[in-house]
């Protein structure tokens, strides 16, 4: 009995053991060891046990905070009644502007080309060899009906140089080492189609193209005169004079004589700072012409290239002109290709040229809006414009008196007046310019008038 009395009294081993040097579990020994081995794993630990605690469980509310978010969101993002009145308002009024009313359906068919469209468009290909190598690639068995060019190869041709840059601008083709072109007029075999009616139209077309290439002058938009037309009947007889001319210094020629103009066009010769095979003016006697007395109220089209564009601007202003629009020429080479080795520019070649539109008081019976401001358009000698600029201004003020200011042979067109010193001779028609002319100038400028 005092034996197992004085068992218990003796203290258990972890009796033994102090407070302070307590001890974790086996179980838990593993872990303190990985902590204490490395700093860096123990604040990774620290930062992973803090951001797990600080993000909140998902929850019913905060799914219903979300969905009730996206609702405002779709309830401040739909349109109100009266934005959608406006909206429907604003497409009509845009509807009804876009419409043509009556005057320009009219109009747009009083100018229409007559027999159709008289352009043809070439074949990108270029020359019919290259084309009937396309077609045997692709499997192609239709004829092409577009127009072809053929290759001009001479004694001294190189034809590993390439084609020439300026091709049928070329000052010196005599000699020129590179390739030029020429129309191929020949017509595209019909042998591969059944339908001989098909080819048979389709050579027409092709020789009614060639035939405008060759030179032929046939105008491609006429004026309409249907007698079914109840507008037409009310229009009134357009009197048109054939081609008149003056050659003269248009610096000292007496403007007055020559009365009022709906519509002057001018292609001046700027003084650009360039070698051009013309005489040039200065920008004081640009200034000092006497436009204003040509004019009470309509157009000017006054062409300017290069430091001109600014110059040209004043002399507007200087004239009494409002510029109100702007031409541009996008100039094409002989294969249809933009320009990329122009004769003008400083800094960059000129691919382009800039028609300035000025308006002077309130024009009467002008279509507006029939064509648009690009022009793409061959080039040809220098300082040659575009033919098509003339039906732009026809179908603006038809059937109207026009002048044309510093022009040549190659301008010279039906109801103008052309000014030049390169003219032949002196031809005029109107009464009125012939009497007025006989008495400022009876000995005459070299002139042949027709009474």
């Amino acid at each position: 009995m005092a034996l197992q009395e004085c068992e218990q009294l003796q203290p258990s081993e972890a009796q033994k053991r102090p407070h302070s040097t307590w001890s974790p579990s086996e179980a838990q020994q593993p872990a303190r060891k990985s902590l204490k081995g490395s700093t860096t794993e123990l604040k990774e630990v620290n930062r992973t046990i803090l951001t797990s605690s600080t993000q909140p469980a998902p929850t019913a509310r905060s799914g219903r905070v979300t969905t009730l978010d996206n609702e405002l969101e779709d309830l401040l993002a739909a349109q109100t009644a009266r934005e959608k009145e406006n909206k429907r308002v604003r497409e009509e009024i845009l509807e009804l502007l876009n419409t043509p009313t009556a005057k320009e359906r009219y109009l747009s068919e009083r100018f229409r080309s007559q027999g159709g469209s008289q352009v043809q468009q070439f074949c990108a290909q270029g020359t019919r060899i290259e084309c009937n190598k396309y077609k045997t690639r692709t499997g192609d068995q239709e004829p092409c009906t577009k127009l072809h060019f053929r290759k001009i190869i001479h004694q001294h041709t190189d034809e590993s140089l390439g084609d020439c840059s300026f091709l049928n601008t070329c000052f010196h083709v005599d000699t020129c080492k590179y390739v030029h072109y020429t129309i191929d007029y020949s017509e595209p075999p019909s042998a591969t189609t059944g339908d001989s009616h098909g080819s048979t139209a389709a050579c027409g077309t092709v020789t009614a193209a060639s035939g405008q290439l060759r030179g032929q002058t046939t105008s491609t938009t006429t004026m309409l005169d249907d007698d079914n037309s109840a507008m037409s009947k009310n229009q009134p007889p357009t009197l048109l004079y054939p081609p008149q001319w003056i050659n003269c210094d248009i610096r000292q020629l007496n403007m007055s004589i020559l009365g009022k103009f709906a519509v002057i066009m001018a292609d001046p010769p700027w003084d650009i700072h360039m070698e051009l095979p013309y005489g040039t003016m200065s920008d004081d006697e640009m200034r000092r012409l006497d436009i204003p007395c040509l004019q009470d109220d309509g157009y000017i089209f006054l062409w300017v290239t290069g430091r001109a564009m600014e110059l040209g601007r004043e002399c507007l202003r200087l004239w009494g002109y409002q510029r109100v629009d702007e031409i541009i020429w996008v100039k094409t080479n002989q294969l249809q290709r933009l320009i990329r080795t122009g004769r003008t520019g400083h800094w960059l070649n000129h691919g382009k040229e800039h028609c300035l539109v000025g308006v002077k008081g309130n024009p009467q019976g002008v279509n507006r809006g029939l064509d648009c401001d690009v022009i793409v358009s061959e080039v040809r000698e220098t300082s040659h414009k575009p033919d098509e600029i003339y039906g732009i201004i026809e179908r603006l003020s038809p059937g109207t008196r026009k002048l044309e200011l510093f022009g040549r042979p190659h301008n010279l067109q039906p109801n103008w007046i052309t000014l030049g010193n390169q003219l032949d001779g002196t031809f005029l028609v109107d009464p009125g310019v012939v009497e007025r002319f006989k008495k400022h100038y009876p000995n005459g400028l070299e002139s042949r008038t027709k009474s």
